[in-house]
């Protein structure tokens, strides 16, 4: 039973912890990104299995965490505000043309960030170009142009 209490106890920590960190921590991973996630997932691995290496510790780890994914997806579905809670609301930082800085600082997100987006997505060279700009719950840009 303890090996369930860790995993539960794990799950709602690093959970608390990326909502804390923001969206875009998930949204865009970097080389950074990567190692930090990397280094978390063993020093947490640690915490959860303790000193049991038994396949059936493993086993029921593993049942224990895909059963509080599908625990928390069950309630955001059935409880619109814990979603809200969980995961934030979309974010324009950009508006008709006008770049809210405040917005963006928040989120984490610059203006090379836009600019990557807009090109990635529609193709768009400058920050003129851009009617919306949006942080979306996953952290990604979404760009919608100006109709010319």
């Amino acid at each position: 039973m303890d090996t369930v209490f860790r995993g539960v106890f794990v799950y709602v920590f690093l959970l608390v912890l990326f909502r804390i960190a923001g969206k875009r921590t998930l949204g865009q991973i970097s080389t950074f990104d990567l190692v930090l996630t990397l280094i978390v997932s063993e020093a947490i691995q640690q915490a959860m299995v303790d000193s049991d290496n038994s396949l059936t510790g493993a086993a029921l780890l593993v049942v224990t965490l895909v059963g509080m994914n599908v625990v928390v997806s069950l309630l955001k579905q059935r409880f619109p505000r814990f979603e809200r809670v969980l995961e934030d609301a979309p974010i324009v930082i950009i508006e008709d043309g006008r770049i809210h800085r405040g917005r963006m600082d928040k989120e984490r997100v610059d203006e090379q960030d836009v600019l990557s987006a807009a090109r990635q997505l529609q193709g768009l060279a400058t920050l003129k170009d851009v009617r919306y700009a949006v942080v979306e719950k996953d952290g990604h840009v979404t760009i919608v142009p100006k109709k010319n």
